[in-house]
This record gives structure tokens, C-alpha cells and sequence, in this order.
């Protein structure tokens, strides 16, 4: 999936504003500055002028940082590096972390939006990528699934 319908999906499910996604964006590291029109061209549309893509590289810091924001940073633990390459399954993977959500969630999360997933399909999602089960996560899977949670999120308003 392409990374900006990702931001902008989190940033619509939250209702963040462009400085909150800056704020968030720094809580993985305080070394990463974003500014904010460069925030607000990613939030664009492909097709609207002005438009820039967003790398793996700051979709990372915005997944890490919300994980931070959300659950707060643990002590004692040295920062994370953040991933280089965010396919469709780190995205899962981080906001299951972030939201603190249990497969029962995650089942509920898939059902909502009418893309229900089954206990094994959803443990293939989570497995290592040289596992003989894992399967990767399609972008109409990760589509539904943020769909939903948002769903979860917004409740009525979406």
C-alpha cells in the first residue's frame, strides 16, 4: 500500500493535526526533524499539485513515535532503530503494538468492515518473512484492516 493512504489514514482515525504527526513523527527519535509543509504535501493526494510521497523512512518514525505516544517509552530499554524497509506486515505489526490489540481484537477489527480473516491467516501475517507460514500482507487486507480500526476509533463518525 502506497505509505501516504497510511498517514493519512492514521492521521484521519486519530484526528491528528499536522504538527501532531511532526510531534509523533519525533517521539522514535529526537534526531528527526519533519517540517510541516513537508508533512502537509505528504498528506496530499497523488494527483493534487504539490504532492510529494513519503518514504519508508518517515512512515517508520511516525509508526514508532505512535507506539511512544500511545503507550509511552519504556524505561530502562535503549531506543529502537527504525526499520529501513516498512512493508504492508510492519505496518500491522506496529499499530497491533501501538493499540495494544489481541487477536480477538485484531478478528473484530477485520470483521467490521465485512473482511473477515481466520486465526491461521492472521498468525501468517505475524510470522517471520523466512517462516514456512508467513504470508504477506496484501494491500486490500491492510486496507480493510485500517478501515476498521478506524471503525473501532471514530465509531459512527466514519
Amino acid at each position: 500500500m502506497i505509505n501516504n493512504d497510511v498517514l493519512r489514514s492514521i492521521r484521519y482515525m486519530l484526528d491528528l493535526s499536522e504538527q501532531k504527526v511532526i510531534d509523533i513523527a519525533g517521539l522514535a527519535s529526537p534526531a528527526f526533524v519533519l517540517g510541516r509543509d513537508e508533512v502537509r504535501a505528504m498528506l496530499l493526494k497523488e494527483d493534487e499539485p504539490g504532492y510529494v510521497p513519503c518514504s519508508d523512512e518517515v512512515l517508520a518514525h511516525v509508526l514508532d513515535g505512535l507506539i511512544v505516544h500511545l503507550r509511552g517509552r519504556e524505561e530502562g530499554r535503549p531506543v529502537r532503530p527504525v526499520e529501513k524497509r516498512v512493508s504492508n506486515n510492519v505496518v500491522l505489526k506496529k499499530l497491533r503494538v501501538a493499540f495494544e490489540l489481541t487477536d480477538a481484537d485484531m478478528h473484530r477489527i477485520f470483521v467490521d468492515p465485512g473482511f473477515p480473516v481466520t486465526k491461521p491467516e492472521l498468525s501468517a501475517l505475524f510470522r517471520q518473512a523466512g517462516h514456512r507460514n508467513f504470508r504477506p500482507c496484501g494491500d486490500q487486507l491492510l486496507r480493510n484492516f485500517l478501515k476498521g480500526l478506524t471503525l473501532r476509533l471514530r465509531g459512527a463518525q466514519a
